[in-house]
């Protein structure tokens, strides 16, 4: 298994970047075409209409915001997603792209600019202490940080796929929430978590809050 893992984040560092083109259609295999729909699951929790996603990857989610009228910002260190995400707005007709190159630990925006920021099945950084603080100092008052880090899909097969390959998690829907409860807490946020259910899937769900001062 630790075998596995490796090689799982060699594939998925390398599809992020350099084969970051074949993005699209190894999201659609692995989710039987269901990656949007789980990814549109954040947008009932998002607060106000300044919002950023963390690692916008190819732009899908952006283009949606922005079809909702919503103030949309995207932040991705991935160069190749930038180039992709860019392109796909200006093809649905946006020619102003919010889009910045940068990391979740170091953002690059002024305190308070946000209502909302959302993250749909991020890499390990989301959970790092910086990335927590750098969240809460962009947020203003009241906001949200939405997160969708975990999908148990309904299918069989991609139960079977998603166990093989550790995508879904080990533990319990329970234990998870009670690890993320402790997690978004301790860096003074409040935190409530679902599950979520999509007709494909089962979705865990972290809503954080910034208090209001």
């Amino acid at each position: 298994m630790r075998l596995l893992s490796r090689f799982l984040e060699f594939f998925f560092h390398h599809l992020y970047h350099g084969f970051a083109f074949a993005y699209d259609l190894v999201a659609a295999a692995v989710s039987f075409g269901h990656w949007i729909e789980w990814t549109q699951a954040t947008l009932p929790f998002i607060r106000g209409t300044r919002v950023l996603e963390l690692g916008h990857g190819p732009g899908h989610l952006q283009r949606i915001l922005l079809d909702r009228g919503l103030d949309a910002f995207g932040l991705d260190e991935s160069s190749q997603m930038s180039r992709l995400a860019r392109r796909r707005l200006l093809h649905s007709g946006y020619a102003q792209t919010n889009l910045a190159r940068g990391i979740g630990q170091a953002l690059p925006f002024a305190a308070e600019s946000f209502d909302s920021i959302i993250a749909t099945f991020p890499a390990p950084y989301i959970a790092e202490e910086q990335t927590l603080s750098e969240t809460r100092r962009v947020l203003r008052n009241g906001g949200r940080l939405v997160v969708l880090p975990a999908a148990w899909p309904k299918s069989g097969v991609l139960q079977w796929v998603y166990r093989i390959t550790g995508q879904s998690p080990a533990e319990s829907a329970d234990i998870l929430k009670e690890k993320n409860e402790r997690l978004f807490s301790r860096a003074e946020f409040n935190v409530e978590t679902k599950i979520i259910e999509v007709k494909s899937a089962s979705l865990l769900m972290i809503v954080a809050e910034k208090p209001t001062e």
